[in-house]
């Protein structure tokens, strides 16, 4: 079988433990069967950190910034218990997420991954809930110190014109733990930005809460900001589209979430934002459910899994045993990551190539065999679990026959640009197009073909004029039929 062809490599973040494990499993079971894969690596994984001083972290992210799309393995953040865990390791480095995110800024938008087999734990959800998490500043770019005796401690700004302020954090009567962070005015409109044309390019109410009553300057700025950039930018555009836009304390936003129904984006604050994407994945069925992409003012993207390295499963791997480790976020992180590379480089089998991969990832749990997490969620009749490794080859197994099975089906024998039209929601286009009668239409030598209502061929001598007018009268004939608009999956270069 031909591979699927790359033009541009993917910036490739290998991780840690289990989800490193994981990682190299998808790679060779699910990706590089089917894609002449190019990648430019990098090796986060904590000891390889440790040997280069984390320069390696901030080489993938500037590296991240010359490709503009990148893929993450889950990654250790050193506490003191790694330390004694890692003897090798000669500094308690930082987040490896926290330094790539400070270096893209950006906004990291997570979601669960969805099935009717189970069940959010909050009954009245029925759609998802996006979490949009500012992914700068805060607590993960703050420092700290101790002290061992009483005293006072000050927050000093210089101005570059010389310009200083100076306030009072706190006087102490004893030993005390200080710790000072920040946040930049260009960030918080980037993130404000990022997740109202999210809200208008999916359609989703947008909330935003902070607790601005007690962090009355510094929450107050997150909510002044926001107020203006949507009277300012976006207002016009809600309304139009019926979409809502209000802020509300985050106590009071917990509540509500848990009284909804779902089907809006939440943005939070950095902090907010990883707890909060936890507690919504969780509810949904599980934290490995949860899709996780970082998108940076400029365009640039990164995907990750939004949960940890599972150390547990990890330490059993290591003495031998078979571990049912649920690898669904990391392959979605893969796919979303292929997705993205081949829309910017004009390769619809490579995006195409991921949403196949994601239909087989869930229908494969549809069908009965998924791993131990998610068999105890199942309602009914609970499944037998299986391991991370048999769940991978079934998803394998399942590729391989929907592309023996596309092979049989599709005009493979004559040239085309493949599938013409994108999937209408609740439909399929090669259906709509077939009910309309319109298998074998033809202008020119172009024709729907015979085999496979979905594609436009060439039988001879077609031009690119016989292409375009020839998909103009299939869209404007199941248009008239059946009111459903089809939109081009192929790309049209050189039309003014």
């Amino acid at each position: 079988m031909e591979k699927i062809q790359m033009k541009t490599p993917l910036v490739e973040m290998d991780g840690d433990e289990m989800t490193r494990v994981l990682w190299r499993m998808i790679k060779d079971e699910l990706i590089c069967p089917f894609v002449d894969l190019k990648t430019e690596y990098y090796d986060l994984g904590l000891l390889h950190r440790n040997e280069t001083r984390d320069q390696v972290t901030a080489d993938a992210a500037l590296a991240t910034k010359k490709y503009g799309v990148a893929v993450k393995c889950a990654t250790i953040t050193p506490n003191a218990q790694r330390m004694v865990e890692y003897p090798q390791l000669t500094e308690m480095w930082k987040s490896p997420n926290g330094t790539i995110r400070s270096i893209l800024d950006g906004t990291v938008f997570r979601a669960p991954i969805l099935l009717d087999t189970i069940k959010p734990v909050v009954r009245t959800w029925k759609k998802p809930i996006t979490i949009a998490r500012h992914a700068y500043g805060d607590v993960y770019k703050s420092v700290s110190f101790e002290t061992d005796e009483p005293g006072e401690c000050t927050m000093t700004f210089k101005g570059a014109s010389g310009k200083e302020q100076t306030v009072l954090v706190q006087k102490t009567d004893g030993p005390a733990v200080f710790q000072g962070e920040h946040n930049k005015e260009s960030s918080i409109r980037s993130f404000a930005r990022a997740c109202f044309q999210y809200a208008i390019d999916t359609k989703q109410d947008l909330w935003f809460s902070t607790k601005d009553t007690i962090a009355k300057v510094y929450d107050g700025a997150f909510k002044r900001i926001f107020e203006e950039e949507y009277e300012k930018s976006y207002k016009v555009q809600f309304e139009a589209l019926g979409l809502r836009y209000f802020y509300t304390l985050i106590d009071d936003a917990v509540a509500r979430v848990i009284r909804s129904e779902g089907g809006f984006i939440w943005a939070c604050k950095n902090y907010d934002g990883d707890v909060m994407s936890d507690m919504v994945s969780t509810a949904f069925g599980s934290l490995a459910m949860m899709t996780s992409v970082l998108v940076a003012p400029d365009g640039t993207t990164e995907y990750e899994a939004a949960h940890g390295t599972v150390t547990k499963h990890y330490y059993r791997y290591l003495k031998g045993e078979q571990t049912s480790t649920n690898p669904m976020a990391t392959i979605f992180a893969w796919t979303g990551a292929l997705r993205k590379r081949g829309q910017l480089d004009g390769l619809p089998a490579l995006a195409s190539f991921a949403d196949k991969l994601e239909r087989a990832s869930l229908d494969t749990i549809r069908s009965g065999v998924m791993t131990g997490d998610l068999a105890g969620l199942v309602e009914g009749e609970r499944p037998v679990p299986v391991t991370s490794e048999a769940f991978l080859k079934a998803i394998r197994a399942r590729m391989e026959e929907c592309a023996k099975a596309r092979r049989e089906k599709q005009p493979l024998t004559l040239p085309s640009a493949g599938s013409t039209f994108k999937r209408p929601e609740g439909h399929f286009a090669a259906k709509l197009i077939d009910d309309c009668g319109l298998r074998g239409l033809t202008v020119g030598g172009a024709q729907v073909s015979e085999k496979h209502a979905g594609f436009i061929v060439n039988i001879g001598g077609a031009t690119a004029r016989d292409m375009l007018e020839l998909m103009r009268q299939v869209e404007q004939r199941v248009f008239e039929q059946t009111g459903v608009q089809l939109e081009p999956e192929v790309r049209i270069l050189g039309e003014d």
